[in-house]
């Protein structure tokens, strides 16, 4: 009989079960049970875990059932011989990338290889966005891109769920679709989704992505290489940025103002043009109707190809939003590429874009040798999500939320921010602010993360050598509303001992 202590911290937002059989199959998989010994009875490991003993046989049970496990009447159960070879003292031990040890002189035989001297692209040392990845673990977490976790349909979702899982319905999402994609979801992108942002597309028009990112790299690999030259939005989408060098293509940085990028001269020598016309990435900024004619004028007249990225269409909420520029093109120069999950569930990643067919055909094809198509379960789901208007009810509660807390962050701000200047649109997930000249706002995040107050400062939007050091960002979709007033005293305080220093 196996004779040692077994123990778990329960997570009470899951279930027992759940919890019981994860931490069982983890220990089954890492050789932690002996083969020729039974292992610890129901009664043993419930008064453990102080947990029924019902509760431990149903799991028992249940690896029974997978596989993992053998009983023997009157005996007990026992790891399946398929398990029971499992030793972890001959487990092959874990290398540490790009390290050079271990290395000898002479063939190096029986050394593993050098990562880092075989590596084709330098990916590394690309930074996205500053942001600490334990950011829940923040009390403030002024940041962008997360959704308002209390409105999520998770009662809808479930349902849908079921629908799907349902004996009666069409389970193809089974199936590998080999390069396509859910027809279903198709059609409500053409008819629900895109019609919002005046577009009118045919299903071969359209295709799935791994969110808006995806798409972008997917464009990239396909259209860009050492001879292309790409216009962007300085300061702008850092990623995309990256993308765009990594394939090596020449980039051009275009100025910003209050319409929006700037459209002059300069960019007539640009195969490309990547912009972000709803709301500019950082500033927020709304491209005027004057600025958005003079560009769709621009890659005609010098046959350019416009990459629209509309990543916040959902989350546009501007009074009198504009309409895409793809809406406009009548060319087939506009290539658009925007979410489904920014507003509803980022880590969904489902994306999608839309250009001519001819393009979408080949894009379609690159896709197959990365991952043929995004997860066709999520597809159909979303695709019913959408049919039985439980996206469209969801965006409404977000919105009044979403109004709910910009406001109260505004007035937050007037009283204790009242020394920085608010730029951008007022429909968008975050406010975009330029703290007093001399304040460096990279310090101003440092300083303000000791008070548990996460913001995003804003040189890392900036691509010039002398990057500009006193904007940052509020997002306020993350952070619990109640937490808005005390987090921006906390930051107000910090801001005016830097200002003062």
């Amino acid at each position: 009989m196996i004779d040692h202590f077994f123990h778990l911290d329960f997570d009470q937002r899951r279930g027992l079960q759940e919890q019981l059989r994860e931490s069982l199959v983890s220990a089954i998989l890492a050789g932690g049970f002996p083969a020729d010994e039974p292992l610890p009875s129901c009664r043993k490991l419930s008064q453990q875990l102080s947990v029924s003993r019902n509760t431990v046989a149903l799991v028992y049970e249940s690896l029974l059932d997978s596989g993992y496990l053998i009983s023997r009447p009157r005996s007990g159960y026992y790891l399946h011989p398929d398990y029971s070879a499992v030793d972890p003292e001959e487990a092959p031990p874990r290398l540490a990338p790009c390290l050079d040890i271990g290395r000898a002189d002479g063939d190096g035989a029986g050394n593993a290889p050098s990562w880092c001297d075989r590596y084709k692209l330098a990916v590394g040392i690309r930074h996205g966005l500053l942001r600490p990845g334990n950011w829940r673990d923040y009390r403030y977490p002024f940041i962008y891109g997360q959704p308002i976790d209390s409105l999520f349909p998770l009662e809808r979702w479930r349902e849908v769920s079921r629908n799907s899982l349902r004996n009666d319905r069409d389970h193809g999402w089974l199936r590998d679709g080999f390069d396509q994609d859910d027809p279903a979801l198709i059609e409500q992108l053409r008819t629900r989704v895109l019609p919002k942002r005046g577009i009118w597309a045919r299903p071969d028009e359209i295709l799935l992505t791994l969110g808006s990112q995806n798409a972008l790299y997917l464009l990239a690999a396909l259209l860009m290489n050492g001879d292309v030259r790409v216009g962007m939005e300085n300061p702008g989408f850092r990623d995309a940025l990256n993308v765009f060098e990594l394939r090596e293509a020449e980039v051009h940085l275009q100025e910003v103002d209050d319409q929006g990028m700037l459209v002059d001269p300069r960019l007539e020598g640009c195969d490309y043009l990547y912009v972000t016309p709803g709301h500019q990435v950082p500033t927020g900024v709304s491209m005027s109707a004057p600025r958005r004619q003079a560009l769709l004028a621009q890659i005609r007249q010098h046959d350019q190809v416009l990459i629209e990225d509309d990543y916040d269409a959902e989350l546009n909420f501007d009074s009198h939003p504009q309409p895409a520029l793809k809406a406009s093109d009548n060319s087939g120069r506009v290539i658009y590429m925007s979410s489904l999950s920014k507003a509803f569930a980022p880590g969904l990643r489902m994306g999608y874009l839309v250009a001519d067919a001819e393009l979408v055909g080949e894009l379609r094809a690159l896709r197959r040798l990365m991952y043929r198509h995004p997860p066709m379960n999520n597809q159909r789901m979303l695709a019913e999500f959408l049919a039985q208007g439980h996206y469209d009810a969801h965006l409404r509660r977000f919105r009044e939320e979403h109004w709910r807390r910009r406001e109260l962050l505004e007035q937050v701000m007037h009283s204790h921010l009242g020394d920085c200047r608010h730029l951008g649109s007022v429909g968008t997930g975050a406010f975009w602010l330029a703290a007093p000249e001399g304040v460096d706002t990279q310090r101003l995040a440092w300083a303000a993360a000791q008070r548990s107050v996460l913001i995003e400062p804003g040189a890392q939007f900036f691509f010039d050598a002398r990057p500009a050091r006193n904007f940052f960002r509020l997002g306020f979709h993350a952070i619990e509303a109640e937490r808005i007033q005390p987090g921006i005293r906390e930051l107000a305080q910090v801001l005016e001992r830097q200002a003062s220093g």
